[in-house]
């Protein structure tokens, strides 16, 4: 009898441990991920709840396809299908045509700060081959008569550019895969998850234990400590900066990926990192690109007339800026303080 009552006790207290609640009632869940390299970058979903291979590997699926839709080397992508054959109408997926859209969209908001057809002067950096070189001005003229978002024509599922132009989706494709992971994850009943691509972060509700989930932003001068780190939950967190993806020359001076569109060079307007924070992966991405080419003033001015997103500005003396919004949700490191915009 004895023996029954131990076993009995033991069967209820793994039960306690395995279905344990804090406070807000959260139920802590299994811990399950996934880890692969696409788009470029290593990516890392983890997810909580019961029997989740399924849906990662659904997740794993869907990642893998949409890298090859707009993957600008792959030589059987959406995107290079497009580019390689300029002033043609030609017919791609689904998910092509809504990121291509979206991105006009941003482009028409933003005045042009987002480009998606700034390809032809992110290749002649080398950025795309890592054949890096500074070309003269006469090469940067001539091929910015070839960088215009409003010259890209969709016509239902097919998509023309012109001659001699070409297209990218780097700076939006990994916002717009967060995006579709997330619906992927909550229709299938996961309530907690944390989708890192490549430091592209987006969160599905809280921690199991029912916290915020902490999201830590580089510091864009010193990338093995962090300026600050912010808790959220449901949202993206998404930055651009300098020191991502850049060359230096024979004098050290830097030059970056991020292309202003406006004079087919690095942007040098100001700021060296922008992290933006919303609800919509494939908008925050975009946007901390924008943002970024537009330069302090602009950006402030835009996040100002956009309350819906928010904000970390850092600029080149290391000021940092946020918006009001996410003031109670942050917490600054190393010293650095903030001023809300």
């Amino acid at each position: 009898m004895k023996q029954i009552k131990f076993f009995l006790l033991c069967i209820l207290c793994l039960f306690i441990l395995c279905s344990c609640e804090d406070d807000n009632n959260t139920i802590f869940s299994t811990e399950n991920s996934i880890d692969l390299f696409a788009m470029d970058t290593y990516m890392r979903i983890k997810v909580y709840g019961e029997d989740t291979d399924n849906v990662l590997n659904s997740v794993k699926s869907e990642i893998i396809t949409l890298d090859n839709l707009f993957n600008v080397n792959n030589a059987e992508s959406d995107i290079y299908n497009i580019n390689s054959h300029c002033g043609d109408k030609i017919k791609v997926n689904v998910d092509t045509i809504n990121l291509i859209n979206k991105s006009i969209e941003i482009s028409k908001e933003t005045n042009g700060a987002l480009d998606i057809s700034i390809y032809p002067i992110v290749k002649e950096w080398g950025f795309t081959t890592g054949e890096y070189k500074i070309p003269d001005d006469n090469t940067i003229n001539q091929l910015l008569q070839y960088v215009d978002f409003n010259k890209i024509k969709v016509e239902g599922d097919r998509v023309c550019i012109p001659k001699n132009s070409a297209i990218d989706l780097g700076s939006v494709a990994k916002g717009y895969t967060g995006d579709k992971i997330s619906s992927i994850l909550k229709e299938n009943g996961i309530k907690s998850a944390l989708i890192d691509l490549g430091g592209n972060i987006q969160t599905i509700g809280v921690k199991p234990n029912g916290d915020l989930w902490s999201v830590a932003v580089k510091n864009p001068t010193d990338t093995e400590n962090y300026i600050c780190i912010l808790k959220v939950s449901d949202k993206a967190v998404i930055t651009s900066g300098n020191y991502e993806r850049y060359f230096t020359d024979e004098n050290g001076k830097r030059y970056c990926h991020i292309m202003d569109t406006s004079t087919g060079r690095p942007a040098e307007n100001g700021l060296i990192s922008v992290t933006v924070i919303g609800d919509s992966g494939v908008e925050c991405d975009a946007l901390s690109t924008s943002l970024y080419v537009m330069g302090t003033e602009k950006a402030v001015e835009y996040c100002n007339a956009h309350k819906d997103i928010d904000a970390i500005f850092v600029t080149e003396d290391m000021k940092i800026m946020i918006t009001e919004n996410i003031k109670n949700s942050i917490q600054m490191l190393n010293g650095y303080i903030y001023e809300v915009i």
